[in-house]
């Protein structure tokens, strides 16, 4: 009925009739179709991202456009854990080809204030939520065909412990996205060593949240992550600080355990790339590790060469470690305040390295997702520049980095 109005006002205005429903035609197609009346909120968006039923594993998300911020991908991306180390860099890569990305926080205002520039105008969206309320985890999904579960800790609180944060809250994503009837893919991060026999607590926790997640959405797709390396790492920063400080680096059983540390933005591209592909990677386990395997003294030895200092260490026996970290696991839901955050001496990171974490002979790599690793020696670590005593250009000569009573 609006058509033949505008239709008819286009003849009142002596255009010939083939023009004018030329123009009326082109005028229907862009506008939107209408919400029932009295269908608002979330569940208008619900029935705005229903207008054209979603099948699981039914071809390419990717649909149109020169891949820029500026065209449309067809990913409409809830990443949940946005605000977080992965989640900046998972977030940039796509809002550059053309996604919206929505960003669940429920922190303050400014949390998720950076990543707001790395999409087009309207393409990035914050929206308030809290993890233990289904109906608010529902509203920040409403509209999306892409569910993305970041959502991690590495140390407990005494508001959120392994179990709640990398198993129930998985399972629950998982449930809410096969409920909703429109979700494609389903991408859970997971960690790298996730075991039901880890001695790290963490992994079992995540372990036990893939298999959830299976169970919910048997077409998810499962990420594993090595130690990841980037900017905002909580590892070559926390030991670069802790040298800095102390002009020592304490290394748990002389550093001898390997494992395979990643470049964090590799691993947002194994995530983007998994969502390009026709739908292989639904329902498929990949892990995530580095080119180069290192012990953890290797990868110490590389921090100190970054930041251009005499590398000194002090072994501390497994049991001396866990005897110096435990406390704080033993008060943590014992004293009426919050205790500090754990960095070198934390309890369930001293676990996970007494073994090696390694990827696994026949598991589906980067290789498996047309990915090749960044080597971390080089930009990976250019970062810990912003520790060298002399500023970004300190050590250049042999002077420089010996100590004037070592010459």
């Amino acid at each position: 009925m609006q058509a033949a109005a505008w239709r008819r006002h286009l003849l009142d205005h002596h255009l010939s009739p083939t023009t004018a429903a030329a123009i009326s035609a082109l005028r229907s197609a862009s506008q939107p179709a209408l919400v029932p009346q009295g269908l608002g909120g979330v569940d208008g968006a619900r029935y705005m991202s229903a207008r054209a039923p979603a099948v699981k594993g039914s071809g390419h998300l990717v649909r149109k456009g020169t891949g820029g911020r500026s065209s449309v991908s067809g990913i409409i991306a809830t990443v949940f854990g946005a605000t977080g180390f992965l989640g900046r860099y998972l977030v940039q890569q796509l809002a550059k080809m053309g996604s919206q990305v929505l960003v669940p926080f429920r922190g303050c205002e400014d949390s998720h204030r950076h990543l707001k520039l790395m999409g087009d105008l309207g393409q990035i969206v914050p929206m308030k939520y809290n993890p233990r309320d289904v109906n608010s985890i529902k509203a920040v999904m409403a509209r999306s065909n892409v569910v993305i579960n970041l959502i991690g800790r590495e140390y407990e609180t005494r508001n959120y412990g392994f179990e709640e944060v990398n198993h129930r809250m998985a399972e629950q994503l998982a449930m809410i996205s096969t409920e909703h009837g429109g979700i494609m893919r389903f991408i859970q991060v997971s960690s790298l060593g996730a075991s039901a026999t880890s001695p790290s607590r963490m992994l079992r926790a995540k372990a036990a949240g893939e298999e959830s997640v299976l169970k919910e959405f048997p077409e998810a797709t499962i990420m594993r992550p090595a130690t990841m390396i980037g900017t905002e790492d909580r590892i070559l920063n926390r030991w670069a600080q802790f040298a800095k400080n102390w002009s020592f680096l304490p290394v748990v059983n002389d550093g001898s355990t390997k494992i395979q540390p990643v470049y964090v933005a590799d691993v947002a591209a194994a995530i983007v790339n998994s969502l390009k592909d026709d739908g292989t990677s639904m329902g498929k386990t990949y892990e995530l590790g580095g080119p180069e395997i290192y012990t953890v003294h290797e990868l110490a030895d590389l921090m100190y060469e970054t930041i251009r200092e005499w590398p000194r260490y002090i072994n501390v026996p497994l049991p001396v470690a866990k005897a110096i970290a435990s406390p704080r696991e033993m008060l943590l839901n014992k004293v009426p305040f919050p205790l500090p955050t754990p960095s070198i001496f934390n309890l369930d990171q001293i676990n996970a390295f007494s073994v090696d974490t390694l990827v696994s002979e026949n598991a589906l790599t980067f290789a498996d997702l047309g990915i090749m690793p960044h080597k971390l020696k080089g930009y990976p670590v250019e970062f810990l520049v912003c520790y060298r005593k002399g500023g970004p250009s300190f050590g250049s000569t042999v002077s420089e980095k010996i100590q004037s009573y070592e010459l």
